[in-house]
């Protein structure tokens, strides 16, 4: 008989915790939940107090068998996944489904795997806390009901196959408004003044010494007046002042504030930041990675300490105890830091190496002595005239945390360099000018979300948990409501004055701008859906409500609150209004939007989401006639099309002419442009433009078409022609009635005979009885 059984919910995790536990211990994963609601069913008994219907998936049945049989022969069962809702949640699942005993169950929990962690938590087991599991409970239960509600009334009205989530559909919301707000956006100029005055260095040689305006000034005119004043003018050094400047290091990670500074940094995904934090935690690299907390263990600070003396020095070191200030904090554990401060460095992947390199300079740097710096300011008057210029210089007199760790920022702008140090200067000395510069600027439209900036802003909002934003930020790119994408710059001219020897001289410039990477962008498909939702089901995309959800969770988790009377209230306002919507009828489809009519036929010209996104549409569905549709290219929106722009759609698909005695035409379809020949559809390349594509060009990409085929069928046999030899991305192979056949490597596939490649297929057939790898065909482009 087995003495202990641990169950953790990864291998990786069941792999690390074996090596510090004995002979007497054995342990096994659940491979996360062992059960779930049901996926194709409503599975909850709104009746009988929310009851939920859960069901052991297909493929954990055997599992869960393996897991009964070695449960039933251990004299003690440890339930030791991971210590927050959904962890508790597994363990009260695998507590109920394997039919465990009070007497011979313990729970454990730890947020670091070490030997250490792990025999204190043996230690000091506990219960199965069922507030906690309530509150997971609750939050799967009133999602499946957003979810299962509100999806089929998107199906009615606004297109088949959509779906929607409590915290999906309010992120895409933040989406859809910055996107309003960029396109509302009315940029202003106004001309920013700089001087370059000449100064005696401490060797008496002179140098530049760069100044602003404290001003923007309005309009060219006041520019240019404003340097034609300055032409006589005297400048001299007003001010000085010199004062000291401290900067205190950032606390040490959480879930949100990791998964920004990765994206910054590293250029991580949020979804691949946690997919290689779970990695580094269960190889026990790091703590737990899903956190609000910023608090450090006692053990973590006399270790970062430690490390601090010997890498640095004493005068490097300053304790610091960070407070959570996340609203509705919930996870008792710790910040992201490593498991032992002094491994600078682990062995793992390149990305794994990289991330954990970060975890350990923030943690690191939290524990070290503030920068000190010495900040320098001039000012200079202009004889006759009340505006100033003010030089700024930076000296680091102790570099402190910066050592080792800078945070980054969303969208920094240009930011002048201070971190050099002014020449020296006196109060009353006057200044010798070069040239002064006013350059006309532009007030910057709202930045897009990035991965990482929403994440912040759904923290800030309130919205969510650490365990919520990657799954949410994946889950609505999926849905295709939103898309990661580029932007490019827009050129734009802009004009500089220049005041040099008492000369101003007038100059236009080109400047690239606007240009954005791996931003998140609504898609129209997102937009119309966020605007219906919005529309009729306010509460569910209100900021508040989301936020006041998360904190009744936390209520339910404290065991403040009863967690099936939330769900009726809840469910008693949400049912009736999802009834309501059904039931309402609208003289156009949800998002459809009329742009004008047509010149030639007269019938109105309208965009809406059609089954393959959105088309532009000549005529209605009443007419006699069919109405005509035209997909819409890429880079076009719904709200943004003109009429004209839609007309243009229409003009495809266009003939260019004949090649070979057939016609050559070229289109666009679901999956975009292409040229169409003989009934043989050819994609064209991203740069080229259907509108403009010509004949002698769409008969190029029609023999290089035919050259890839050629290369690809090596060998076919009359006497069996539904045997063929092909060339594929992993080389050549045979294919026979749907299934594929490897082909040796010292076989040189042309020499093969239609015997041949027959033995081949009983061999491997042999081998593999019953088992046939289906090939795949990729769809037509149309």
């Amino acid at each position: 008989m087995q003495k202990n059984l641990v169950i953790v919910e990864s291998p990786a995790k069941a792999k690390t915790i074996e090596k510090f536990l004995g002979k007497d211990f054995k342990v096994l994963s659940s491979y996360g939940h062992i059960r779930d609601l049901k996926k194709k069913e409503f599975s909850i008994d709104v009746k009988k107090d929310f009851k939920p219907d859960y069901e052991i998936p297909a493929d954990k049945k055997a599992l869960v068998s393996t897991l009964k049989a070695e449960a039933k022969s251990a004299e003690t069962v440890w339930l030791a996944s991971d210590e927050d809702r959904e962890g508790e949640a597994i363990a009260w699942h695998l507590y109920e489904v394997l039919k465990l005993k009070p007497e011979n169950t313990k729970r454990i929990v730890f947020h670091e795997i070490t030997k250490s962690a792990i025999l204190k938590a043996i230690e000091r087991p506990r219960d199965i806390d069922l507030n906690l599991v309530n509150a997971q409970q609750a939050r799967r239960i009133l999602d499946r009901i957003v979810g299962f509600e509100l999806s089929p009334v998107l199906w009615r009205k606004v297109k088949p196959a959509l779906s929607a989530g409590r915290v999906q559909s309010v992120a895409v919301r933040l989406i859809v408004e910055r996107e309003r707000e960029i396109h509302a956006f009315k940029t202003e100029a106004a001309y920013r003044v700089t001087a370059i005055f000449l100064v005696p260095d401490t060797d008496g040689k002179s140098v530049e010494m760069k100044a602003e305006l404290t001003r923007r000034i309005k309009t060219k005119e006041e520019a240019r007046a404003f340097l034609e004043a300055c032409q006589g003018a005297t400048f001299t050094i007003e001010d000085i002042t010199t004062r000291p400047v401290k900067k205190t290091p950032p606390a040490p990670f959480t879930t949100s504030t990791l998964q920004q500074e990765a994206a910054r940094k590293l250029g991580y995904t949020v979804a691949q930041t946690m997919m290689l934090a779970q990695r580094l935690y269960e190889s026990g690299f790091i703590t737990y990675m899903r956190t609000d907390s910023v608090n450090l263990s006692d053990f973590a600070t006399i270790g970062s300490k430690e490390a601090i003396i010997k890498m640095m020095g004493e005068n490097y070191v300053h304790p610091r105890h960070f407070e959570t200030k996340t609203k509705g904090a919930q996870e008792a554990h710790e910040a992201i830091r490593p498991t032992y401060m002094e491994n600078q460095s682990i062995e793992g992947s390149a990305q794994e190496k990289k991330l954990y390199d970060l975890i350990w300079k923030r943690t690191i740097a939290s524990q070290m002595a503030d920068a000190e710096l010495e900040k320098t300011t001039a000012t200079i008057s202009i004889s006759g005239n009340k505006d100033v210029f003010t030089a700024t210089g930076e000296v680091i007199k102790f570099d402190g945390f910066l050592h080792v760790y800078r945070e980054s920022y969303d969208d920094d702008n240009e930011q002048e360099d201070e971190s050099r140090l002014l020449p020296p200067l006196k109060k009353g000395q006057r200044l010798e000018y070069g040239p002064i510069i006013a350059t006309e600027r532009f007030t910057q439209r709202p930045p897009r979300y990035t991965e990482a900036s929403l994440v912040r802003k759904l923290e800030e909002l309130g919205i969510g948990r650490p365990s919520t934003y990657a799954p949410t930020i994946s889950t609505i790119q999926q849905r295709e409501y939103v898309e990661k994408g580029n932007k490019d710059g827009e050129e734009r001219l802009f004009n500089v004055l220049t005041l040099r020897e008492n000369h101003i001289k007038d100059e236009n410039h080109t400047e690239i701008t606007g240009a954005e990477k791996a931003k998140l962008f609504p898609t129209d498909t997102g937009i119309v859906v966020n605007d219906f939702l919005t529309e009729y089901f306010p509460n569910i995309l209100d900021y508040n409500f989301t936020a006041s959800v998360e904190k009744e969770f936390d209520e339910i988790a404290e065991g403040e609150a009863q967690w099936t009377s939330i769900m009726k209230t809840f469910y008693d306002k949400f049912h009736p209004s999802v009834e309501n919507t059904l039931a309402i009828k609208t003289e156009h489809k949800v998002g459809e939007r009329i742009l004008g009519e047509d010149p030639v036929s007269g019938k109105p010209v309208s965009v809406k989401i059609g089954r393959f996104g959105p088309v532009a549409q000549i005529g209605t569905a009443d007419d006699e006639e069919k109405p005509r549709f035209a997909q819409m290219k890429k880079g076009q929106s719904m709200e943004t099309i003109t009429l004209e722009e839609a007309l243009e759609l229409f003009k495809l698909p266009r003939t260019l002419g004949e090649y070979e005695g057939k016609t050559v035409s070229v289109g666009v379809g679901r999956f975009g442009p292409y040229v169409l020949h003989n009934k043989v559809y050819v994609s064209l390349p991203k740069a080229a433009d259907p509108m403009t594509i010509t004949l002698e060009e769409a008969e190029q990409l029609i023999l290089e078409k035919r050259q890839k085929e050629m290369e690809r069928h090596l060998k076919k046999f009359e006497e069996e022609p539904e045997l063929e030899i092909l060339n594929g991305p992993y080389g050549p192979y045979i294919t026979y009635k749907g299934s594929n056949y490897k082909i040796p490597k010292d076989i040189v596939p042309q020499d093969l005979t239609l015997k041949s490649c027959l033995e081949l297929i009983k061999v491997q057939n042999e081998k593999e009885p019953g088992t046939t790898k289906k090939k795949k065909t990729a769809p037509k482009k149309k």
